[in-house]
């Protein structure tokens, strides 16, 4: 969901999108992650132009989370990262609400630094942190058609062994 309403998020809604991401789960249960909860417009102005191309609507969302990790706690801090981005957008559509994945990692800014250098700045993130991503959320703008299962790629998925043969 790219398209936002005005309207602002609920402490509740807050506090439960805060609370999915805290019970996200980690390897060995490092919880390398670390999350910065935006809601300030200005903020929110500011990291939608994180990166040259398809940040923008981060300016209209409600809040936006951003996900960072530190590598020195896990080795697999982007795969936890990740997974807590993911939660994160399920508790969103549980809660009605609509969300967006801003990949910050390996992307960069129109001046060209990277992406997570910018979003640091912003935010005064700590150095040993690592931006993975920042979620966008908000109500929903607009409403979109679910996914046809017709267009399913079942030639993609193999049982016991790739092949099948």
């Amino acid at each position: 969901m790219r398209k936002f309403t005005d309207e602002g998020l609920s402490q509740e809604d807050v506090v439960s999108l805060m609370k999915a991401a805290l019970m996200s789960p980690t390897s060995k249960r490092t919880n390398a992650w670390r999350f910065i909860a935006v809601d300030d417009k200005e903020t929110l102005q500011k990291l939608s132009c994180c990166k040259e191309h398809s940040a923008i609507f981060l300016a209209d969302a409600a809040l936006a989370i951003v996900v960072t990790a530190d590598p020195l706690v896990s080795d697999i801090w982007i795969e936890d990262a990740s997974v807590a981005s993911i939660i994160i957008q399920l508790q969103a559509e549980d809660l009605g609400l609509g969300s967006c994945w801003v990949q910050i990692r390996e992307r960069f800014h129109a001046s060209g630094i990277p992406a997570g250098e910018y979003v640091r700045e912003v935010l005064d993130i700590p150095l040993q942190l690592q931006v993975l991503s920042i979620i966008a959320i908000g109500h929903k703008g607009m409403e979109r058609k679910p996914f046809n299962e017709e267009h399913l790629q079942w030639e993609k998925i193999h049982i016991n062994k790739y092949g099948g043969k």
